[in-house]
């Protein structure tokens, strides 16, 4: 069930909406199978043994929970809820809201006892974009139900299909969900901080990060021009929710670290068009990627984003190139990278996709203006190799 026409057209004649290694051919076997139907028809909760929530759970502009979607879901399914259904929340959601929502408005709109009448569960996503299908089989997931009877009944549901099943109780799964990619965003700040230390000390982060994580109980991640996407920047507000201004420094302080990234490759922009003898107004600025990771078409919260309309708003005049997202985020969209780097005085990498992974520095010299820079935010380049073929090489954590 979808709200979309769109959506739901283009899944009942067999082609996925979404870009994912496998799964166009995988929609189209089993519609035309009749294995896979999609609707707008709420009615059609009626006829199921199994429900699964996957609506979104943004923030809103004080980065508070926005739940409106998931009670419009409730709602709905209250109204076709049957005994003996097993319902699903997978979205990624606050503390206490399986407990404290979920359970109380099923409850109400039906006049059925959850886990007598009917079971609900907890099973939070844990797939990532460009290898959801394998992740979805191979990752193990977490099964949270609200009582004994809601787990195992959830549990069966998913290992028809997932190798690994764990189970918990669903307060523990919510938490255990927002902790990990909490978890990722701490380190990934914590790595950004290194960098700007590096670059102030004049040493390499990569190098730094390669002989500290030879210690066999030190994993740092990389840095990066941001972090973005639809759930790293949201899922720390999610889990300190309900806490007071002074709580949970360290967690505030990572989203603040990583938001301010893209503010840095700004930085990092201006002062390299500098010491070329050049001005921000006056250049032209190539930025590669609007996607928010490699090799996907999703520019949901990517640093690209604010990086593009501050230099905008500079007056700079900026082009973009990103062989998997059509997003341009207000800039001139090129269609090829020769196209986007032609005549560019400064090039930006924001996204590693793999193309730009294997650029062909020599032969970009040749389609740039004289005294070119490259700000290089996801380090997938050679630094030496680039200043050795003449251009000024500036990267996240490179100390010059």
């Amino acid at each position: 069930i979808d709200v979309k026409p769109d959506l739901v057209n283009a899944v009942n004649g067999g082609v996925s909406p979404l870009k994912e290694p496998g799964l166009n051919e995988l929609v189209a076997r089993n519609v035309h199978a009749g294995r896979l139907k999609a609707t707008l028809n709420y009615e059609a909760i009626a006829q199921s043994e199994a429900v699964i929530i996957s609506v979104q759970t943004p923030l809103n502009k004080n980065r508070k929970p926005n739940l409106s979607y998931l009670m419009k879901a409730l709602k709905n399914i209250g109204k076709n809820l049957k005994k003996n259904m097993i319902i699903v929340v997978s979205s990624t959601v606050p503390p206490g809201t399986m407990n404290e929502m979920v359970k109380p408005t099923l409850e109400a709109l039906t006049g059925m006892e959850a886990e007598a009448d009917f079971y609900l569960a907890y099973v939070p996503e844990r797939i990532a974009p460009g290898n959801a299908l394998k992740e979805f089989v191979e990752s193990p997931r977490l099964v949270g139900g609200i009582g004994p009877n809601s787990t195992k009944t959830a549990s069966a549901l998913f290992r028809t299909v997932c190798k690994t099943v764990i189970e918990t109780d669903a307060p523990t799964a919510e938490v255990a969900k927002l902790a990990e990619n909490t978890f990722r965003d701490i380190n990934i700040a914590y790595a950004n901080q290194l960098a700007l230390i590096c670059e102030q000390h004049r040493v390499d982060i990569m190098e730094v990060i390669k002989l500290a994580n030879t210690h066999p109980r030190v994993n740092i991640h990389f840095p990066g021009p941001g972090v973005g996407g639809p759930c790293l920047p949201k899922d720390p507000y999610l889990l300190i929710n309900q806490s007071k201004p002074t709580d949970y420094d360290i967690i505030k302080t990572a989203r603040k670290t990583n938001d301010y990234m893209p503010n840095h490759i700004v930085k990092l922009i201006t002062q390299a068009l500098k010491n070329t003898e050049k001005n921000i107004q006056n250049s032209k600025i190539t930025i590669l990627g609007t996607a928010y990771k490699a090799n996907i078409d999703d520019p949901r919260l990517s640093p690209s984003k604010p990086i593009i309309r501050k230099l905008i708003s500079l007056h700079a005049n900026v082009t973009v190139y990103d062989p998997h997202c059509n997003q341009s985020f207000g800039a001139k969209k090129a269609n090829s990278i020769h196209e986007a780097i032609k005549g560019a005085d400064c090039l930006a990498i924001i996204t590693d996709h793999t193309e730009f992974k294997n650029l062909n520095l020599q032969e970009i010299k040749t389609l740039m203006a004289n005294k070119p820079a490259i700000i290089d935010g996801r380090r997938i380049l050679n630094p030496h190799e680039a200043e050795k073929l003449g251009f000024l090489y500036y990267g996240v954590g490179f100390g010059k």
